[in-house]
């Protein structure tokens, strides 16, 4: 991979192309606008104050929007920042890899589909497999590109699938250590337990929430989702509800966007294992910027706590 703002350290000179993540609107205590703005490509991502932000600035600094920027690494608060002294927007011209400004999983999405799919095929119990490879077929092509959430973990393209496939092989592990448990509705639930979020949210750059999302929420939109496609392959019985309780609570708690508590054994190791493997991918993002001897940023899904990154 090329040279990526990650690379540069506090007072080196930055020429490159960025995509911009956010930029929010505020007015300095002068009075005048400016922008706050996260802006970033597939190696790590910093943010910029925009000073005197006219219209022009602001429909350059939109989300979205691939520029081109000139400027000097500087620090705030121990995290980096771009002083920007030089942009523009893009041109068709500048024939940008999108690769050079996305982060994306370690293993392509098609491919991350084609062993999923594989394992839906397996399934023994008839009902459990034909609702979820039916879900699994009719979002393949957003399931192979989206993230599986706007920030936090698993964040980037094809995140969403990479995310499945890391539950998924730990709950193959849990099976065979634990035969009490159900191996398809576990592996059910781990693979439609996100997939409403391909409704949640806008898509893969510059991610944002829909209103879908913002009224229902990626559990709503799944839950109602087993429904209706039950509906449609005149499926009916415990399977349906079994899955739906699945997903119903897969966050665990109440104040954490669960309508339920899970009161499956499946249902529990599914949320165990759900906030196992996304703090580990936060985990894994805030060490990588964390010198040895030195302790992360705080990591919301870990509690917000630091961590110490050992020499060992």
């Amino acid at each position: 991979m090329e040279k990526g703002i990650a690379d540069y350290l506090v007072g080196d000179s930055f020429t490159g192309f960025m995509l911009v993540k956010s930029s929010i609107q505020a007015t300095a205590r002068n009075g005048k606008p400016y922008l706050n703005v996260t802006i970033g490509d597939a190696t790590g991502e910093v943010t910029s104050m925009i000073w005197d932000a006219d219209e022009n600035k602001v429909s350059v600094f939109t989300s979205g929007n691939i520029i081109a920027v000139q400027g000097v690494v500087g620090d705030y608060q121990g995290k980096k920042q771009l002083n920007i002294q030089q942009f523009r927007v893009s041109k068709d011209e500048d024939n940008i890899d999108l690769s050079t400004l996305l982060e994306t999983a370690p293993i392509e999405g098609e491919a991350l589909f084609k062993v999923i799919k594989l394992e839906v095929l397996d399934m023994t119990n008839e009902k459990l497999k034909e609702i979820t490879l039916t879900i699994l077929n009719k979002y393949k092509k957003d399931f192979e590109l989206f993230p599986a959430a706007k920030s936090v973990h698993h964040s980037y393209v094809s995140g969403l699938a990479f995310h499945t496939f890391s539950m998924m092989s730990i709950a193959k592990e849990m099976c065979k250590l634990y035969p009490v448990l159900n191996k398809d509705l576990l592996i059910a639930g781990v693979i439609i337990h996100d997939i409403g979020k391909i409704k949640e949210y806008s898509g893969y750059v510059a991610t944002e929430v829909t209103l879908e999302g913002r009224l229902k929420g990626h559990i709503s939109i799944m839950n109602e989702e087993i429904g209706s496609i039950a509906k449609e392959l005149d499926i009916d019985g415990e399977e349906v509800l079994l899955l739906q309780h699945m997903v119903l609570s897969h966050h665990g708690k109440g104040e954490w966007g669960s309508p339920v508590a899970p009161m499956l054994i499946e249902a529990n190791v599914l949320h165990q294992i759900d906030m196992m493997d996304a703090s580990l991918d936060a985990y894994k993002n805030a060490v990588k910027d964390t010198d040895k001897e030195k302790f992360t940023e705080r990591i919301f899904g870990l509690d917000n706590r630091s961590f110490y990154n050992p020499t060992i």
